[in-house]
């Protein structure tokens, strides 16, 4: 079964640029573009693709407040962000919003077909060079890591016991395991073990991918 794919940038050329490279894909099909703020959002509803790839510079209202209004409407389209911007707040601020995957608009053609597979497979995907920014930002606003909101409930659906989620709000504070251990009196290997038990419940592989899983779904919440 082909992913389906929309297309929304400003720019036309782009978008042929990349209708071009996906369309060399087999299981691709793009169905629909768009090129300005209101137009992707009424599209996307109505179409209703498996990915969105959406530039965040967008014509009468951004993409930030894209994402908003699709996520209200339509929770099952993966959004991927395709932008200039490398401000590592600004990445923050988009996986907040919803996004699940932020590229760079330099980036090679294979790494556009990875990044829309790993999405659509359910994982997140974020520019490599920006996943070591994300984790400073990450730090840097490790005390305003509030407690969550109906924390219980959130632990339960998830499955995590109070020690997993424990570890999960330390990873997203920026934690190393080392610090992890000792904040929580555990030993490395404890809390190595914890990780892995995480990762495979919520369905990660990193600890990228765990924060971002985790401020998502509000498991945590950065203010």
């Amino acid at each position: 079964m082909a992913i389906r794919i929309m297309i929304a940038d400003d720019h036309a050329l782009l978008r042929q640029g990349i209708k071009n490279v996906l369309d060399l894909e087999t299981d691709f099909q793009v169905i629909g573009e768009a090129c300005d703020g209101p137009q992707t959002v009424e599209k996307a509803i109505a179409l209703a693709p498996d990915i969105l790839l959406l530039d965040i510079n967008m014509p009468k209202f951004n993409g930030l407040d894209v994402i908003k209004k699709i996520n209200e409407q339509q929770q099952n389209i993966k959004i991927i962000v395709l932008t200039m911007h490398d401000d590592e707040h600004y990445v923050l601020e988009v996986v907040k919003t919803g996004a699940v995957g932020y590229l760079l608009k330099d980036i090679e053609p294979g790494m556009l077909v990875t990044a829309i597979r790993t999405v659509y497979a359910g994982e997140s995907f974020i520019y490599p060079t920006l996943a070591k920014k994300l984790f400073s930002e990450f730090s840097r606003q490790q005390d305003k890591v509030c407690e969550v909101v109906k924390v219980s409930g959130n632990r339960r659906e998830e499955g995590l016991t109070q020690r997993e989620f424990e570890v999960l709000q330390g990873v997203c504070q920026g934690l190393s395991n080392q610090e992890l251990a000792k904040s929580l009196f555990l030993s490395e290997k404890t809390v190595k073990n914890h990780l892995t038990n995480i990762f495979r419940k919520i369905g990660v592989n990193d600890r990228t991918q765990a924060v971002l899983y985790a401020i998502r779904n509000k498991i945590v919440i950065l203010e």
